[in-house]
């Protein structure tokens, strides 16, 4: 059993940890402050492979495998959590679907665009409505013969404000739950499709989330994606490698929030020493770190599953949960081990603490993770 990235895998991250040292990290206080999302940044990820890690080369990726893209969208997330989950929408949730589901003609429009970053893609599931219970489709997908019309409305869209393409999920069967729903390329200039922005958010600003309204928006046949009815199976696959990518984001947002507690211990002095040198910081410092390293190897084995299985649903919950949840309680420890230094507006630790909370929220909650853990251990998988 190896413990350790291979030679390769550690190149790949060290190649994205010196990018986002170099150009993402004096970004990302401005990507906060302005809830802009940085064009410019992504347009720079793709020259370096991040916009399509898993995409093989042939097709404009980098053709790396799973551990390889989780550390690398680690150490991006610990310069700024919002590129890391801009990146993951466009890697898990579009490009691979494409390349995995997608049609001969709809690679070729799409998939060397998307990898590259000359296009960008988003990923249009949740409703008002649907949510948690992501079934429960309310956009709806008639048929006019030679394609469909889409109308309903979607919300939390990331990367809305830029994408190129969406892929929508919408029920072709209504009355059938999931069985019923299918999904479809939308090109984002498709007449009939509005994007309005979203409220305001408290972390991972300049996301560029969106609402949609679709309005009898028509796409041709072959917008389809997979076969009719096939649109949940297609979006829990992708789910599962969304939440690999969110619980290496979650990882690299509490590194950064450690990172920043460890320099603090050392540096800050009370009564004639450094508050390192006291239990009640040694143990917060000891908890994190451990924590914090148990997250990565479940994100790795995660990773791993997602390499080698066709569903890797309750190894991409346990890392999304448990990395998530220490993430978040990294924070909090940084928080306390900083004080008022890093209760402030504008210091890094306080715009980690609000970064990380969306961890527990996004692309499954915390409790839905739960939820399809337990239902592995009782179906006995």
């Amino acid at each position: 059993m190896r413990l350790e990235l291979t030679t390769e895998q550690e190149a790949f991250r060290a190649s994205a940890q010196q990018f986002a040292e170099a150009e993402v990290r004096p970004r990302a206080a401005e990507i906060d402050a302005t809830d802009r999302f940085p064009s410019d940044l992504v347009r720079r990820a793709g020259e370096q492979g991040l916009m399509g890690v898993t995409i093989p080369v042939a097709a404009g990726g980098a053709g790396r495998g799973y551990v390889s893209y989780a550390a690398a969208i680690e150490a991006i997330a610990a310069a700024s959590a919002t590129l890391a989950a801009i990146l993951s929408v466009n890697n898990s949730l579009v490009a691979e679907v494409i390349a995995r589901f997608g049609t001969a003609r709809q690679r070729e429009a799409w998939l060397r665009s998307l990898a590259t970053g000359a296009a960008i893609g988003a990923f249009a599931l949740s409703e008002p409505d649907a949510g948690t219970d992501a079934a429960n489709q309310r956009t709806r997908a008639v048929s006019d013969g030679a394609g469909y019309r889409l109308t309903g409305r979607k919300v939390w869209v990331a990367n809305g404000t830029a994408a190129d393409v969406f892929i929508v999920f919408a029920a072709t069967e209504p009355d059938i739950g999931g069985r019923g729903v299918s999904a479809f390329l939308v090109p984002a200039d498709a007449p009939g499709l509005h994007a309005s922005a979203t409220p305001d958010t408290l972390g991972v600003r300049g996301l560029g989330c969106r609402d949609l309204d679709l309005d009898a928006v028509r796409v041709p046949a072959e917008a389809l994606i997979g076969a009719a009815g096939g649109g949940f199976r297609i979006a829990m696959w992708a789910l599962d490698g969304g939440r690999v990518a969110i619980a290496a984001q979650a990882v690299g947002v509490g590194q950064a929030a450690f990172d920043e507690a460890l320099a603090h211990a050392r540096r800050r002095r009370t009564f004639g020493r450094p508050i390192g040198r006291y239990q009640a910081v040694q143990w917060m410092l000891a908890d994190m770190a451990t924590e914090l390293e148990a997250a990565r190897m479940l994100v790795y084995r995660g990773a791993a599953a997602k390499e080698t299985q066709e569903r890797s649903a309750s190894e991409a919950a346990m890392a999304k949960l448990y990395a998530s949840e220490a993430a978040h309680r990294a924070a909090d420890k940084a928080m306390q081990i900083l004080a008022s230094a890093g209760y402030r507006r504008g210091s890094t630790v306080e715009r980690l603490f609000r970064d990380v909370r969306a961890t527990e929220i996004y692309q499954g909650t915390s409790e839905v993770q739960r939820m399809v853990i337990a239902a592995h251990l009782l179906a006995g998988r």
